[in-house]
């Protein structure tokens, strides 16, 4: 992210993400209580229906974002050799994109069944 995702943006970006989170992950739990996949082609058809695909390819750069700002925030506050704090960001952004592309990859997958 740049440097326009700090102070009020950053802030903003944060509420936001986390008002989705907090709507998807609600909606998540309580289907899965009332309504468990019996197996795994049954998890397979609840994921490729669209309005769930697309909630879950929204939910991954939400909540990646989410964390991002959250982790970004934590360094800058706490760690203060500018090295060592860039390195962290770094790794953890290296480990937030890595985490990102996988969990597309699933819900691609997924979808097109392979």
């Amino acid at each position: 992210m740049s440097r326009q995702a700090s102070g009020l943006m950053a802030w903003l970006l944060q509420r936001a993400t986390a008002v989705y989170l907090a709507f998807f992950s609600t909606y998540l739990v309580l289907y899965w209580i009332f309504n468990p996949p019996a197996s795994h082609a049954d998890l397979v058809t609840w994921v490729t229906h669209p309005a769930v695909a697309m909630g879950l390819i929204l939910f991954v750069p939400v909540v990646l974002a989410h964390a991002w700002v959250g982790s970004r925030d934590v360094l800058v506050d706490y760690v203060h050799v500018l090295g060592l704090r860039v390195g962290l960001m770094l790794l953890f952004g290296f480990v937030f994109l890595a985490s990102g592309l996988w969990a597309l990859k699933a819900i691609i997958t997924a979808g097109i069944g392979g």
